[in-house]
């Protein structure tokens, strides 16, 4: 007999996601591999009198322009982290790990961050490693962080969160970090996307790969929060409920416990499928329209870069938007501080010219028209 069909759905997730890993693990070693032989004849021409080259100021060991953590020990097998928080969905997703692990030229170990936001915290970061370690994940540890203030506290919890976790994986070298988010999770930030207004970027939601190279993998967003839950409570692992995630102090808690049962109550069974669904494709709307921007960026500038205003007035909307954050954020606004009203306003100085006056954005960068063209820059 098999294992019950939620642990063989969290073990097909976590499968995918290794196999993908090891794929680029081979291919980015192939491509060192190449690299190192062909710098091996050029030091050997070199030695037979041919003149030397100056490497490019932008080579590293890992491969010219690619930023990678050092390799590990063992380069031939890459080491899978997963972020633990020891709740149902990120046990699940260890367990889940370990096992695949044991089948794959894959390590695995597990790091779990403490946030110090509620009395405890240290003690229970100490068990979520006890835990992982009896799955024979290795290396495991526990990193505290100091949650800050900016953009309210589960922005900032956030924040500290993934700087942690980056820290850990390039301390560690690893090739992927696992984290436990479920379809649930991705219908929650559509639908607080769309309470923003900003955008169908915003709509599409948490990818499936994000961060540095790819680094962060989500093998659960087409998972629900019950078949993690149930796949825990079938092979006995403890799990630890966050008294956070029911508190209605924060927004995802309300939305979670108040406005997805509405929106069901209302609408009918499948909300949740339908915004998961909804996010996937706002991803590729949105993917298509930032290639198209970049490419029309170009053809928008003069001979000494500046925007030209005609040019960009003709483009449509989406993609006008697109570039002028582009040149916003090149300017120094801080990319999570950028909101469509701020591009909105800009927008104007190209669609709706009545000699308004500089606009100030975040980051103190301020977006002008001179002469036909715009001028953004850091006030």
């Amino acid at each position: 007999m098999g294992p019950h069909p939620a642990v063989a759905a969290i073990r097909l997730a976590v499968r995918r996601v290794l196999h993908d890993v090891l794929t680029e693990h081979t291919r980015d070693n192939a491509r060192d591999s190449n690299h190192s032989h062909t710098c091996d004849n050029a030091g050997r021409a070199r030695d037979l009198g041919h003149p030397r080259r100056t490497p490019h100021p932008g080579f590293a060991e890992a491969g010219a322009g690619r930023q990678r953590p050092a390799l590990p020990e063992r380069p031939d097998t890459p080491l899978v982290l997963v972020a633990c928080s020891g709740g149902a969905d990120s046990m699940a997703l260890a367990s889940a790990l370990a096992f695949e692990a044991r089948k794959l030229d894959v390590r695995a170990g597990g790091i779990t961050v403490d946030h110090g936001l509620q009395d405890g915290s240290e003690t229970r970061a100490a068990e979520v490693v006890d835990r992982l370690a009896a799955m024979h994940l290795d290396p495991v540890e526990s990193v505290a962080v100091r949650v800050g203030h900016e953009g309210g506290p589960e922005a900032a919890a956030r924040d500290a969160r993934y700087a942690a976790l980056d820290e850990a994986a390039e301390r560690h070298g690893a090739a992927a970090v696992l984290l436990g988010h479920t379809r649930d999770d991705q219908a929650e930030t559509v639908l607080l996307g769309l309470a923003r207004g900003s955008g169908i970027r915003s709509l599409s939601g948490m990818a499936a790969a994000s961060g540095p190279s790819g680094r962060y993998r989500r093998p659960f967003l087409q998972l629900d929060r019950q078949t993690a839950r149930k796949a825990c409570l079938v092979q006995s692992l403890p799990v630890w409920d966050d008294p956070h995630n029911i508190d209605p102090a924060y927004t995802r808690s309300r939305l979670r416990h108040e406005g997805l049962p509405a929106l069901e109550k209302a609408l009918g069974k499948g909300v949740v499928e339908a915004l998961a669904r909804t996010a996937q494709l706002s991803r590729d709307d949105a993917d298509a329209l930032d290639t198209w921007a970049a490419e029309a960026e170009r053809t928008v500038r003069d001979e000494a870069g500046r925007l030209e205003c005609a040019k960009l007035y003709v483009l449509p909307p989406a993609v006008r938007r697109r570039v002028l954050r582009r040149a916003v954020v090149e300017a120094g606004s801080p990319a999570g501080s950028l909101f469509a009203r701020h591009i909105e306003e800009v927008d104007r100085l190209i669609t709706g010219w009545r000699g308004q006056r500089a606009i100030n954005l975040p980051g103190r960068v301020e977006a002008m028209r001179q002469g036909g063209r715009l001028v953004i820059r850091q006030s």
